[in-house]
């Protein structure tokens, strides 16, 4: 039966190095459905801070001699995403929340902050890639300090809280056993209990994918389909397509309704299938419009 691992987490490493990137302004933390041209003015210098910052990150791979440790290094990689969070949940918070008596962004806002979290997810695929190339750091989800994905915003609809990860290449979907899938994003869809956890709490939870019960995983995945030509008697299968979905993690086992607690101890990896729920074509999503369709699927 195929395994598949279960959506990982984990607590950043810090260094000494953590960049600390401007503090957003009050204006442009507020709720109201309004954005002028000075708040996206605003939220665009601290893109280019932490473009920027990234950019000197990456520098410091020219300082990496032989024998040197890689843990310095990963850190400094590992702090920074962690400092990208903030940006990443305010943009995609802003544009997509849909919360009872919050009016929609108007679509051209939308659109730009949109963009500012997509140029920001692709600058930061190019940084973990480029250390990840020079052995810095491992891109193998398989190994316990592998930076195999990162954090790129959250955002609520109603009671449902999505959190989303990009892959910063596509992984195996399957820890053993092959599936033909790759993955590229994960959602963690969380229908959030009313009274019981902080947002912080709650948060925490979703990232580390511990509110089992509460929380179904979704995944953007590629496979790749060979082309098939009929000649009579004769079937020819040349080198195919990769074709793009969206799929949700469905648990066989152990039981996810099962209450013996040694069904989780003794099992090391949860066994899992990929069930599709859209079928996207041959061109890669981007996180943005990725993320549209599985919201588009699961909120008409």
């Amino acid at each position: 039966m195929d395994c598949a691992l279960a959506p990982p987490g984990g607590d950043p490493m810090h260094c000494n190095t953590e960049p600390t990137p401007p503090r957003l302004d009050d204006s442009m933390l507020v709720d109201d459905s309004m954005l002028v041209d000075r708040d996206l003015w605003g939220i665009e210098i601290q893109l280019q801070f932490l473009i920027i910052k990234a950019n000197e990150i990456e520098n410091h791979i020219e300082d990496v001699e032989d024998g040197m440790e890689n843990e310095p290094f990963s850190a400094m990689v590992r702090t920074f995403l962690y400092t990208c969070k903030p940006y990443f949940s305010y943009l995609e918070s802003k544009a997509r929340s849909k919360l009872p008596g919050q009016p929609p962004l108007a679509p051209c806002n939308r659109s730009r902050l949109l963009d500012f979290s997509q140029q920001l997810c692709v600058r930061l695929e190019q940084l973990v890639k480029a250390y990840a190339n020079h052995q810095l750091l491992s891109l193998d989800e398989t190994q316990t300090d592998s930076l195999s994905h990162f954090y790129v915003g959250q955002c609520q609809i109603d009671r449902v809280r999505v959190t989303m990860f990009w892959y910063c290449e596509p992984a195996p979907y399957l820890a053993s056993g092959a599936s033909g899938h790759y993955k590229r994003m994960r959602w963690n869809v969380a229908r959030l209990r009313d009274g019981r956890k902080t947002d912080e709490e709650e948060e925490e939870e979703e990232e580390e994918g511990e509110t089992a019960g509460d929380t179904e995983y979704y995944f953007l995945c590629c496979e790749d389909v060979p082309d098939v030509e009929d000649k009579g008697q004769l079937v020819i299968v040349g080198n195919g397509m990769k074709m793009w979905s969206i799929g949700q993690w469905v648990q066989t086992h152990p039981d996810p309704e099962t209450k013996d607690i040694y069904d989780w101890i003794l099992c090391e990896v949860p066994r899992a299938k990929y069930v599709k729920l859209l079928c996207l074509g041959s061109e890669e999503p981007s996180v943005r419009s990725a993320t549209d369709s599985l919201l588009g699927a699961l909120f008409p």
